[in-house]
């Protein structure tokens, strides 16, 4: 049988039920807590995981966080509010931006902007970009800088303002978090991770800001069944049909410039690919693909796996230490 997306395919029912009763059985038993606790963006993978987190343990024992900022899309809010409210579970607002000026997120982040654009200031909006499958041998970060007429450039972005603007841009991720576990020991909650096996392979998260959680209930399924577990779930419909972004930077992002080669229904299949030893050819009749444009992507998810491998580590020990052990 020629490979297709059918491969993707998974009973909803099924596996919605199986997810909740491991998830039962991981917050009760191993983690010893009573609930979960849901940072809720507007996107798909947070909503799906308070759906599978609803399902588990009962609207009342979750809570929903809503934390934009001020780079957040202006429908980020409403959206948010809206997952919280369909799976009935009650929810607080925390508006993060504070506590970014405070830290100096904006300003270092800014700072770095202003190496390459120097008169980057108020009313500008920017954004980082991957050329993807355009880029040839060298996948190369692009500065893109909207001025307050409107006109966009694109810049060469160097390693240090590139580095410096995402340490910055970091910051976002770890205050959410921080947050995330302040209601989750408040309430003796689990705190929740919602990266889909596209993201938590390649690395496309921040250590100990959204990589960190206590259980990361989706983080086996391809992004095309997150969307499938959301029509079971019953997701808003305005959440299913809005297209996956980062909504971390001014200027509005696609997953797909900022990190992917592809849009994430080519590139669940070029991972499934690659993950089950189909050969490029085969992947490209099915995700509409030249042979070689597979075979750049395979590549591409190899350096990913490479670069990103630390994000996954335990912090290491000079000695190992079993823990209990006699003194």
């Amino acid at each position: 049988m020629a490979f297709s997306s059918s491969a993707l395919e998974l009973d909803t029912k099924v596996e919605v039920e199986r997810i909740a009763s491991v998830l039962r059985k991981q917050v009760g038993q191993v983690l010893r807590r009573r609930g979960a606790v849901i940072a809720l963006s507007g996107g798909i993978d947070s909503s799906v995981v308070a759906g599978l987190c609803a399902k588990a343990f009962g609207p009342a024992r979750c809570h929903g966080l809503l934390m934009p900022e001020r780079d957040s899309s202006a429908e980020t809010l409403a959206i948010s509010r809206s997952v919280a409210e369909a799976f009935g579970m009650p929810y607080t607002f925390e508006d993060i931006t504070p506590t970014l000026d405070a830290i100096g997120c904006y300003r270092r982040r800014d700072e770095a902007i202003r190496q390459v654009v120097p008169d980057f200031g108020p009313g500008f909006k920017s954004k980082i970009v991957l050329p993807g499958l355009d880029a040839g041998d060298y996948n190369l970060y692009s500065l893109v800088v909207e001025r307050p007429d409107g006109t966009l450039s694109r810049h060469r972005l160097p390693l240090e303002p590139y580095l410096q603007i995402v340490a910055a841009t970091n910051f976002k991720q770890r205050v959410r978090k921080t947050l995330e576990y302040y209601y989750a020991d408040k309430l003796h909650y689990a705190c929740t991770g919602t990266p889909n096996r596209l993201e938590y392979d390649q690395g496309f998260f921040v250590k100990n800001g959204d990589g960190a959680a206590d259980i990361k209930p989706i983080a086996h399924l391809y992004k095309s069944q997150v969307y499938a577990l959301a029509a079971e779930l019953g997701v808003p419909e305005v959440v299913r049909r809005r297209p996956p972004t980062t909504d971390t930077y001014s200027l509005a992002q696609g997953q797909d410039e900022f990190y992917f080669a592809l849009p994430y229904a080519q590139m669940d299949l070029c991972l499934y690919g690659k993950d089950h030893g189909v050969p490029a050819e085969e992947v490209a009749a099915a995700a509409d693909l030249a042979a070689e444009q597979v075979a750049w992507v395979y590549d591409d998810i190899d350096k990913k796996r490479a670069t990103t491998r630390y994000l996954h580590e335990r912090p290491l020990l000079v000695d190992p230490v079993e823990l209990g052990a006699k003194r």
